[in-house]
């Protein structure tokens, strides 16, 4: 029986320096012999899902410290094993997922997944003219990924409404807001399962959706109409049957922004929102949603750049430990992978050092670090993660407990860097109508 890995990681460090070595070369490991463990059902899973559980159980979230939640392994498990073969670039790069300038792969890109091995890309309406330019530059990205050992992410903000990055061929998606109006699970989980079977047709695996804030302040200027509700319940059932409706079609969903990004009044894509709400509070409205997706085993969970003074005055949420590990994994028991909001907005670029707040992401209980423009900025976030785990500041028992988390979503989704065949645009438009029209909004 393989126990849980506690505080330090230890077990997990051990079992990789037994099977590669503490070296940052890469090193061959044996292959299982067909039949050990269970890294046939693994490999099985797939598509992931709710009964699936890819990547996040529940648990009870006591570990603390710097380390990933409770880690479960099994004999033969093939992130583990693949965890093995990595060297220590490779590794650093699966914490980074970045963005790009422009339409078709180009040099920086190709150093990006050449040079620095990033974990993967996200992408902006900027980066997609239409369906078919949109096939051929993520095709040809993955395509430039194949000497790498771990398939890419490739990442939408795609909730529908006002924030698309999907093509004009396909028919418009409501905001949040009409949806949350009509109430329903079973329209919420439908337009999930569109804005999936939109993302899986051109390969993408990774969508930055559902809101989960709730839209508690009428003069928020960056929430609004992108969340359900101003009610927590609401919010919650529309969310968490909207990430599932995601989920059930092969791509991860990402809820955001804990811890709640509902009652602001400052765009954090321009300065940094101070929210001075303490657990008390939270506990009675902003954080429910993000609990009941918890327990309904949410993948991967974006935190939102806010400074709450009274949880920590001295950090944005986005790199706090006492928000990342003490709030989100040990009092909510998420054991799944955490990433930053863009580190490229204006509430951290005019605040903080980029690269300083990047390790502090990780250390913070954090797996990825989103910098989502400018490639020198990304280039300057990885090589201050590479500095970080050269000279000790981020351990390497705490670097493989986060890529090992990576490692295992991406496996249990059953990614890989296989071109996509396109997305049946007509096909997902009809389904779409009919929808809206049986709940009313759309004639």
């Amino acid at each position: 029986m393989v126990k849980k890995i506690g505080k330090t990681g230890l077990a997990l460090l051990l079992a990789v320096m037994l099977l590669a070595g503490c070296g940052g070369n890469r090193n061959e490991v044996q292959p299982a012999k067909p039949g050990e463990g269970t890294s046939n059902q693994q490999a099985q899973q797939g598509s992931g899902g709710a009964s699936e559980d890819p990547g996040a159980s529940k648990g009870n979230g006591q570990d603390g410290g710097n380390d990933q939640g409770d880690v479960h392994q099994v004999p033969n498990d093939p992130a583990l094993e693949l965890l093995g073969k990595m060297h220590t670039d490779e590794k650093i790069g699966q914490l980074v997922l970045v963005g790009m300038d422009g339409t078709a792969t180009n040099d920086a890109t190709r150093e990006l997944i050449e040079s620095y091995h990033v974990g993967g890309f996200i992408f902006y309406k900027n980066n997609i003219e239409n369906a078919k330019q949109a096939l051929k530059l993520f095709n040809d990205l993955k395509a430039a990924n194949q000497s790498n050992p771990v398939p890419l992410w490739m990442s939408v903000d795609e909730e529908g409404g006002r924030v698309t990055r999907m093509p004009k061929e396909f028919a418009k998606v409501p905001t949040a807001k009409a949806i949350g109006s009509k109430n329903s699970e079973a329209l919420s989980q439908g337009i999930g399962a569109v804005l999936g079977r939109e993302l899986s047709g051109f390969g993408l695996n990774m969508d930055f959706a559902p809101v989960l804030d709730i839209n508690s302040n009428p003069n928020n200027p960056v929430i609004g109409d992108r969340s359900f509700g101003n009610k927590a319940d609401v919010v919650s059932r529309l969310g968490i049957a909207t990430m599932e409706g995601i989920r059930k079609e092969g791509v991860v969903p990402v809820v955001k922004h804990f811890p709640g990004h509902g009652d602001t009044s400052v765009d954090s894509h321009i300065g940094l929102p101070v929210v001075n709400h303490d657990l008390s509070r939270l506990r009675k409205l902003e954080l429910i949603p993000f609990k009941e997706a918890v327990e309904n085993k949410a993948d991967v969970v974006m935190i939102a750049h806010l400074l709450m003074p009274k949880l920590d005055p001295d950090h944005p949420a986005s790199f706090s430990k006492k928000v990342i590990t003490d709030l989100l994994r040990n009092e909510l028991g998420f054991q799944g992978v955490v990433i930053s909001d863009d580190m490229t907005m204006g509430a951290i670029e005019k605040n903080y050092e980029i690269g300083k707040a990047s390790v502090e992401a990780i250390l913070a209980g954090g797996n990825i670090v989103l910098v989502g423009h400018d490639a020198e900025k990304e280039k300057t976030a990885i090589r201050a993660l590479k500095k970080a785990v050269a000279d000790g500041t981020i351990p390497e028992d705490v670097l493989n407990n986060r890529v090992y988390a990576i490692l295992k979503l991406k496996q249990a989704y059953g990614l890989t860097d296989r071109p996509a065949s396109g997305p049946d645009v007509q096909s997902i438009n009809k389904d779409l109508t009919a929808l809206l029209q049986t709940y009313g909004l759309r004639k």
